[in-house]
């Protein structure tokens, strides 16, 4: 297989399926029929592995890489799921910390192209049978299943799991899933599983009051890990993981009392070593240190809250580079940025990015110093250029930005 077999048949997957990471809402296709056709199809893998079920609108990817990591730790063989990418497809799909082969992706795109006709999948329920499909073939002790959007319709929903967690529930997606939190809480809520422990992180009564309730419906235990006290020290440096961690210890305490041999030093060693173990950046990210280079890829009203707040806690003048997909309430964020720091608005590459120009009005009302550019590297090098002794640059605000900026400029790999 040559580089550009690879590439084409990459092209293929992203261009002929319906992909919400590109296109939004038109692509997303909620329901379980076709991922049950698909899963099928392919002799049903995701029957033949043992399932951790984590959802919730943000801390899903941090709580599975730390669980990985632990699992790790513990001598188990972990397959992880995660969405989206941030530079390379085969992040989503990892064993032990390492990427499926390119190769691996490359055949079983091959093999997408055959399935019947009536069955239709959205580039998302492609990527999920593709990573049962891999987890099954590597013959994984464990398989941590994220979530992409929502959870009761969602194609990662068609897992029967040991434990279920769902980090937290905060307004994202509202044109979806609901635009209460009451509302999206059922949403998320639906991946509870009967007799199955489900793991709430959120410190809100109300959305612990919806889970709990859709647990007791079902005969499943619900565990509140608000109520954890946890110290444990994590190379992944946002304070918010503090917050993820008490779910990742909830959910080995549920393992454990499945009969699953996990050593209390694993756990401390699991949670030191996220990044050697899983590969895992992109939340608070110190990309360099001098400069001092942040990245981190919260992206909804909630997820920058705490971001900026852990901005304003260091005592530097600050270069921000922000660009936005084109669902964003930009009013929202503005509304919560640092003041007096200096802004460089930037547009995302991807068809869903939205160009600044498009929010200038909004800009020049907040009042705030801003340059505007028509794509993240200009943006970042323009930061860079006017950076002074003592001063940081930040970047975030999608996904996107972040994959781009590291795209760009993380070390090319041989």
């Amino acid at each position: 297989m040559t580089k550009e077999a690879y590439q084409q048949a990459l092209d293929w997957l992203f261009v002929q399926m319906p992909n919400y990471q590109t296109e939004g809402i038109k692509a997303y296709k909620p329901g379980l029929d076709n991922i049950t056709k698909l899963c099928s199809f392919f002799g049903n893998p995701q029957d033949k592995i043992q399932c951790i079920h984590i959802g919730g609108t943000n801390g899903k990817g941090s709580t599975s890489n730390m669980l990985a990591s632990i699992l790790q730790e513990s001598g188990y063989k972990v397959g992880l799921y995660n969405s989206p990418h941030l530079v390379e497809f085969t992040e989503r799909i990892k064993v032990n910390g390492q990427q499926c082969p390119r190769e691996f992706v490359y055949n079983f795109i091959q093999k997408l192209k055959s399935i019947p006709e009536d069955i239709q999948p959205s580039f998302f329920e492609f990527t999920t049978i593709m990573a049962f499909e891999y987890f099954k073939q590597q013959k994984v002790d464990f398989a941590i299943i994220e979530v992409g959007l929502g959870g009761r319709l969602d194609a990662t929903n068609i897992i029967h799991p040991l434990v279920t967690a769902i980090t937290n529930v905060d307004l994202d997606h509202q044109n979806i899933l609901g635009n209460t939190l009451e509302e999206i809480a059922q949403e998320k809520a639906g991946i509870i599983k009967p007799q199955t422990p489900i793991i709430c992180g959120d410190e809100k009564i109300a959305v612990q009051k919806i889970v709990q309730q859709q647990a007791s419906k079902i005969d499943a235990d619900y565990i509140n890990a608000t109520t954890l006290t946890t110290t444990f020290e994590s190379d992944l440096l946002g304070n918010y993981q503090d917050k993820n961690k008490k779910v990742v210890y909830a959910i080995v305490q549920a393992l454990r009392n499945r009969n699953i041999r996990i050593e209390e030093a694993s756990v401390i060693s699991g949670f030191k070593s996220v990044v050697k173990n899983t590969g895992f950046i992109g939340r608070w990210f110190h990309f360099s240190k001098d400069p001092l280079i942040i990245c981190d890829t919260a992206h909804n009203q909630a997820g920058l809250e705490m971001v900026f707040e852990q901005l304003n806690q260091i005592d530097a003048h600050k270069k921000i580079v922000l660009g936005f997909v084109n669902d964003k309430k930009i009013d929202e964020v503005l509304a919560i940025l640092p003041k007096n720091e200096d802004y460089f608005f930037v547009k995302p590459s991807i068809s869903r990015g939205r160009h600044p120009q498009d929010y200038e009005d909004l800009l020049q009302k907040s009042k705030i110093r801003y340059q505007i550019f028509d794509e993240v590297q200009s943006g970042y090098l323009a930061a860079k250029q006017s950076l002074k002794n003592n001063e940081l640059i930040f970047i975030g605000g999608s996904n996107f930005v972040v994959g781009e900026f590291l795209e760009k400029n993380l070390p090319q790999k041989k």
